[in-house]
């Protein structure tokens, strides 16, 4: 008779203690803390300089501040800390251990996650002091920052298995970034380049930041879509955003690399 494989079970306190010793590590590295903190907030700083209330600027700039908090403490710190813990052998001494794989990799991610989700939330309140409105549906501006925040570290994961040390890091994170950035500059390029650049990552969180915080339809410079709308608005930014995701988590499952590249 045969019988299901047995699930090995996640600690939780030992996923937070070493999510902990990861985010302490970050905090004693001033230029990652930097990037990390600092930069993904900065773009907010563009609303002093443009009309009250301005949605067309709103938007651009949400997207701006949510795609830096996102490539940053997501993809880029993870990128940088599991190439460093892995040539330094630190996650194969972990791994024989009590530690399993999923508590390492969901330990790495989670000091980059927190920053990312609370810059999310903190540019609410920002935002509206500069005279923009509320997200018009907060739960699906929620949900799609923490796909975003699932994919970012997916594509971490795997863009590590062919890097080989923290150098080549600002090298080889090179077309994820171009991936997250493209889709922002797709309105200063032809028709035809258009219809590429809004199957990319960043064009679908672009996107979905205009529904669900603005409530602005395609090619909208201002609000028109009520709440009920946004979600059938939203569906093909989700679905970008959601294949992207499903794309890098088999990638990444299917390179990663626990010891040093020979």
């Amino acid at each position: 008779m045969s019988t299901l494989p047995v699930v090995p079970r996640i600690s939780v306190p030992r996923t937070f203690r070493l999510a902990r010793w990861n985010a302490v590590l970050l905090t004693r590295n001033r230029l990652a803390l930097t990037y990390a903190v600092v930069l993904p907030l900065f773009p907010l700083a563009l609303l002093l300089g443009g009309d009250r209330g301005d949605e067309a600027l709103g938007a651009a700039t949400i997207a701006t501040t949510l795609t830096m908090a996102l490539v940053f403490p997501v993809f880029y710190n993870v990128l940088s800390q599991f190439v460093t813990r892995r040539d330094e052998l630190v996650l194969k001494r972990l791994r024989t251990g009590e530690a399993r794989d999923a508590e390492l990799l969901t330990a790495l991610v989670l000091p980059g996650a927190v920053i990312a989700v609370t810059v999310a939330l903190v540019a609410v309140p920002v935002a509206a002091a500069f005279g923009q409105d509320v997200p018009r549906n907060p739960l699906l501006y929620v949900v799609g920052v923490l796909a975003c925040v699932a994919m970012y570290a997916a594509f971490a994961f795997w863009t590590a298995a062919w890097t080989r040390n923290a150098e080549a890091a600002q090298l080889t994170s090179l077309p994820v970034i171009v991936l997250a950035v493209g889709g922002q500059l797709s309105v200063a390029l032809p028709e035809a380049a258009q219809r590429w650049t809004d199957l990319t990552p960043g064009a679908g969180l672009t996107g979905l930041v205009r529904v669900a915080w603005f409530g602005m339809a395609e090619g909208d410079t201002s609000s028109s879509l009520d709440l009920a709308a946004t979600w059938g608005t939203a569906a093909g930014h989700l679905a970008v955003l959601v294949a992207w995701t499903a794309l890098a988590f088999s990638l990444a499952a299917r390179s990663l690399r626990w010891e040093p590249r020979v």
